[in-house]
C-alpha cells in the first residue's frame, strides 16, 4: 500500500510569524493543503501528518478528512530532527508499504509528479528512492553523490562538500520513498552523533546501503516544484508560480485574461469560454462563471454563480446568484443570498442583501435593497432605501411586477406594493399599496415669498 508521511511541525520562526509555517496561505489556501492534495492524486491510501504546536490547528483544518495526526513534542526529554519526526509515524507503517515522505512547506509539488515518482519506485522494486532536482546554483543544498553506475551513494551537505562535489548540480529535494520494513529498521538505528545533536532522516540511506540494498534516484522535471518556503518573500514567490499555473489553465480552456499576473483566481473556480476578465479581478471559493461574461476593474466574486453574458464592473459579489445578461456596477455590492434574475441592472453604489430581484428590474444608483422580493420590470429610483430592521428584528417587503419606486423613497418593511404600484419620490411608505395606486407620504410644500431678502437684512443688523 502507498502511504505518506508529511512533516508539518515547523513553527514559522524563519517566517517571522506567530503562525505555523504550513498554515500560511497561498491563493487563499494553507500551503499544507497543496501538499495533501498532491498526495490524493498519487494513489496514497493513508496520510500521516507530523504536527507540532500546530496540532490543534491542523486537526481543525482537516477535521473532515481521513488522516492520522501525530504530535512531535519539543523539550530536553525529546529527541530532535527529521528522523525523530518520522519515527512517530512508524506504528502506522506496514513492512510491505511504500512510504512517501514529504515536507509540508513545499506547496508547489504536483500530484502528477508524485504519481510518476511513486510508479517509478514501485516498478523498479526499489527499497528506497530519493527525489532529486538540478539547479544551476544549488548553493546551500545537499549534493547527490553517485557511484560509477549511477546508483545513489550518499547526500553531502553543502558545508561538507569538497571542491569537486560543489560542482555537482543535482541536489536532495528532501522528499523520498522508502519501503516500510527498511524504513523501520533504518530509523531504529539512527543516532544523534553529529554537530547538531539531531536524528537526521537522511542517515537512513547509509544504513540501507550497509544492508546491501541499492538506492535509486528520481530526478524531478521541474526543479521549481520542490522549492521550500522559509520566508514571506518565498511565500510570495510561490504564490506567483501557483497563480501563473492556474491562470494558464483557464486561458487554455478558452478564458480571456487581460493581465494574468494581476488577476487572482482560486483553483477550482469554473469559468466558461470567451469570458473576459480584466486586470485586478479576484475570483474565489465555490464560484461558477458562465460564458461570454465581462469582469472589469477590481471586482471581487466569492462563492457565487454568474450566468452567461453578465457584465460586472468594479463590484463585490458574495454568495449570490446572478442571472443571464445582467449588468452590475460600478461599485455595487451583492451581499449573501442575493438572487438576480435575467437582464437586471444594478448600477453604481447599489447594495443588495438577502433579496430576490426579478427579470428586467433596474436599480440604477445609490439604493439599498435588503430583505425584499422584487418582481419583474420594476424601477428603483436613486436613493431608494428598503428599511428592513426595526432595531430588534429583520422584516421583508414584497414589490410586484412593473411597480415604480421613486427617488429617495423609504420602503419600511413589512409592506407589500402591488403590480404597477407607484411610489412618489421622497415618500416614506409604511402601509401596503394596492395594484395601480399612487402612494404619496410627505409634508405639503410651503413657499414663503421674500424670505431670503428678510433673512439677509436681519444678518446685516447683527
Amino acid at each position: 500500500m502507498n502511504i505518506s508521511i508529511i512533516l508539518a511541525a515547523g513553527e514559522g520562526t524563519r517566517m517571522k510569524s506567530k503562525h505555523s509555517k504550513v498554515l500560511h496561505k497561498l491563493i487563499n489556501k494553507p500551503m499544507i493543503k497543496y501538499v495533501m492534495d498532491a498526495c490524493d492524486e498519487c494513489d496514497v491510501k493513508k496520510k500521516v501528518l507530523i504536527a507540532g504546536k500546530n496540532k490543534n490547528d491542523l486537526e481543525e483544518l482537516f477535521k473532515d478528512q481521513e488522516l492520522v495526526i501525530k504530535e512531535q513534542k519539543i523539550g530536553p526529554e525529546f529527541p530532535y530532527g527529521t528522523g525523530y519526526a518520522v519515527s512517530l509515524a512508524l506504528d502506522e507503517v506496514s513492512d510491505d508499504d511504500s512510504v512517501l515522505i514529504l515536507t509540508g512547506d513545499a506547496p508547489l509539488i504536483r500530484g502528477e509528479t508524485l504519481k510518476n515518482f511513486m510508479d517509478y519506485h514501485n516498478e523498479k522494486k526499489s527499497v528506497a528512492t530519493v527525489l532529486t532536482a538540478v539547479a544551476e546554483d544549488p548553493t546551500g543544498l545537499g549534493r547527490i553523490i553517485k557511484d560509477e553506475e549511477g546508483y545513489f551513494l550518499k547526500i553531502v551537505e553543502h558545508r561538507d562538500c569538497t571542491e569537486e562535489q560543489l560542482k555537482i548540480k543535482e541536489y536532495n529535494s528532501a522528499n523520498m520513498i522508502v519501503n516500510g520494513a527498511a524504513l523501520k529498521n533504518a530509523v531504529s538505528k539512527l543516532d544523534s552523533d553529529n554537530d547538531q545533536g539531531e536524528l537526521y532522516l537522511t542517515d537512513i540511506f547509509q544504513i540501507i546501503r550497509e544492508d546491501g540494498e541499492k538506492i535509486l534516484t528520481f530526478q524531478i522535471p521541474d526543479e521549481e516544484e520542490v522549492h521550500g518556503i522559509n520566508s514571506k518573500l518565498q511565500l510570495s514567490e510561490a504564490e506567483e508560480v501557483l497563480r501563473k499555473r492556474i491562470n494558464e489553465k483557464y486561458m487554455l480552456e478558452g478564458v480571456v485574461l487581460e493581465n494574468p499576473s494581476n488577476i487572482f483566481i482560486e483553483d477550482g473556480v469554473k469559468i466558461g469560454r470567451d469570458t473576459i476578465i480584466h486586470s485586478g479581478a479576484k475570483i474565489m471559493g465555490d464560484t461558477t462563471i458562465g460564458e461570454d461574461c465581462v469582469i472589469i476593474g477590481d471586482s471581487t466574486i466569492c462563492d457565487s454563480t454568474i450566468e452567461d453574458g453578465v457584465i460586472i464592473k468594479s463590484s463585490v459579489i458574495e454568495k449570490s446568484h446572478v442571472g443571464e445578461g445582467t449588468d452590475i456596477g460600478p461599485y455595487a455590492h451583492l451581499r449573501p443570498n442575493s438572487k438576480l434574475g435575467k437582464h437586471v441592472h444594478i448600477g453604481n453604489f447599489v447594495e443588495v442583501k438577502n433579496a430576490t430581484v426579478g427579470n428586467f428590474t433596474k436599480a440604477g444608483h445609490l439604493a439599498y435593497v435588503g430583505d425584499a422580493d422584487l418582481g419583474e420590470h420594476i424601477n428603483i429610483g436613486c436613493g431608494a432605501i428598503f428599511v428592513n430592521y426595526d432595531g430588534i428584528n429583520k422584516h421583508r417587503s414584497k414589490i410586484e411586477d412593473k411597480a415604480f419606486i421613486g427617488s429617495n423613497a423609504n420602503i419600511v418593511a413589512p409592506v407589500n406594493i402591488g403590480e404597477k404600484g407607484f411610489i412618489a419620490a421622497g415618500s416614506t411608505i409604511t402601509k401596503d399599496v394596492s395594484s395601480g395606486d399612487l402612494s404619496i407620504e410627505r409634508g405639503q410644500q410651503a413657499n414663503i415669498p421674500g424670505w431670503v431678502k428678510r433673512h439677509e437684512e436681519r444678518n446685516k443688523k447683527k
